[in-house]
């Protein structure tokens, strides 16, 4: 399992859930203050005293109290996500997409070299690749604001 951070510069953290582990509240509350929050310190200097805007779905690690708690704690915000609005995630709709036509047909000997190139692919992407992605979300949160929540992208 892949969970990305990224922003309109580029990734901020590449996280694959160890071999066999659910993921839960309490994975994913772990991840946001142990890897999140100094991905953030590396790569993002100076956000953290600003304000860091978290863009998620409606999955239960992600609604759940805990979680909520932590992004609270932390001091993040949460990006409002609209109800059954399946094709409003960034990732789903703009990067794993091309990422699984990427890697279509190629054949992997171990769970490293699936990684090796989801990195790979992840890295060759230029800056405006994910400029390009958040401005997509941009314009289908603006359809869904316009239509009433009436939006699914077909």
């Amino acid at each position: 399992m892949l969970t990305l951070f990224w922003d309109m510069h580029g990734l901020i953290l590449v996280h694959f859930q160890a071999h066999g582990q659910t993921v839960n509240s309490a994975n994913y509350c772990a991840m946001l203050q142990n890897e999140l929050k100094s991905a953030i310190c590396k790569k993002r200097r100076g956000m953290l005293s600003k304000k860091v805007l978290l863009h998620h779905d409606n999955a239960c690690p992600h609604t759940a109290a805990a979680t909520v708690e932590t992004v609270q704690q932390l001091g993040f915000e949460l990006l409002q996500y609209p109800p059954y609005s399946p094709d409003m995630a960034p990732s789903d709709y703009h990067i794993f997409g091309p990422l699984k036509e990427a890697l279509r047909g190629r054949r992997f000997a171990s769970d490293e070299e699936v990684k090796e190139a989801v990195h790979t692919w992840l890295r060759e992407q230029p800056k405006s690749f994910f400029s390009a992605g958040i401005q997509k979300l941009v314009e289908r949160y603006n359809k869904c604001i316009v239509l009433q929540g009436d939006y699914v992208e077909k």
